[in-house]
């Protein structure tokens, strides 16, 4: 029986990484910052506001973001989040987690 995988899941665990990647480029807001992830992954992965305000909460908690009210682009007031140097050392110990088991994942699919 196939199994169903719903369009624009992310793998658990994976949204800090992806957000922290995504201000590492440069501070935005949060409609700015889905809109990047729908963008670089070509419509795979979606974040759903539900998953992405508690995630930034999250990240500010832990030191890893922080974020300032600013005026948009279109004159709107949204908060801009903005990744810290200890944000980045976690997105860099993500990664090369990520990039750890995705290599042993396509070893154990590969039969190798």
């Amino acid at each position: 029986m196939k199994r169903e995988t719903p369009s624009g899941f992310l793998v658990q665990g994976t949204l800090d990484m992806l957000l922290l990647r995504v201000l590492a480029l440069e501070p935005m807001h949060g409609y700015g910052v889905t809109q990047r992830i729908q963008q670089i992954s070509q419509g795979t992965f979606q974040v759903q506001p539900g998953s992405l305000f508690p995630a930034f909460r999250r990240l500010e908690r832990e030191g890893f973001v922080t974020s300032e009210w600013r005026a948009t682009e279109n004159s709107r007031r949204a908060k801009y989040y903005r990744i810290t140097p200890s944000g980045r050392r976690q997105l860099k110990t993500e990664t090369e987690d990520w990039q750890r088991q995705a290599q042993a994942i396509a070893r154990i699919l590969a039969g190798t």
